[in-house]
């Protein structure tokens, strides 16, 4: 069965050669798929919620409102934060780039961009507090500013996957030579 929101019309499917493979460069697209930790997190997190679902269900037909509406609460804002991990990574348009977070979004435009670049550095193992040596895609402001560090080669999109961290890398590289030209 053909799950046409993982392709982000047919990215994926481009030559190795385009990397800019969109047909309209106006909407943000992640140039990347997500990777299997941060998808096996949300299904998780889905797991979680449909069997706290369930629980509201017994909850309500026990008649206890208050313990369901709590529930079903609970139930939501885990189907909220599956959904946000899912959306975490590094998108891209014509108008600029943009780092997702968990709990934030900063968007950059790419006038604002001197320079984006692979280098070996020390980043976060998954995330979490223990750094490994590795690779990271970093952005350098025109004003000389270090902004925070985009993709790494050890996040949960691309652990053990470097020919992924190296596509994806060459991706918003390759769209960030091609509108840091241009005015936006």
């Amino acid at each position: 069965m053909p799950l046409p929101f993982l392709t982000a019309d047919g990215v994926f499917e481009a030559h190795e050669d385009d990397a800019l493979a969109h047909v309209d460069h106006d909407h943000w697209r992640r140039p990347y798929r997500p990777g299997p930790w941060r998808v096996a997190g949300a299904a998780l997190l889905l797991l979680l919620a449909a069997f706290m679902l369930l629980s509201t269900m017994i909850v309500a037909f026990a008649g206890a409102w208050a313990g369901a509406g709590f529930c079903l609460a609970a139930a939501l804002a885990v189907i909220g934060s599956a959904v946000r991990l899912l959306l975490v990574g590094v998108w891209v348009s014509r108008t600029g780039l943009r780092r997702v977070a968990f709990f934030g979004t900063r968007s950059i435009a790419w006038s604002e961009i001197d320079q984006v670049r692979t280098v070996q550095q020390p980043v976060r193992w998954l995330g979490l507090p223990r750094t490994v040596q590795g690779q990271a895609l970093t952005v350098a402001g025109r004003d000389g500013a270090e902004l925070p560090v985009l993709l790494t080669d050890h996040n949960a999109d691309f652990l053990s996957r470097t020919e992924a961290f190296d596509r994806a890398a060459g991706a918003v590289e390759a769209w960030a030579d091609e509108y840091r030209a241009v005015p936006a």
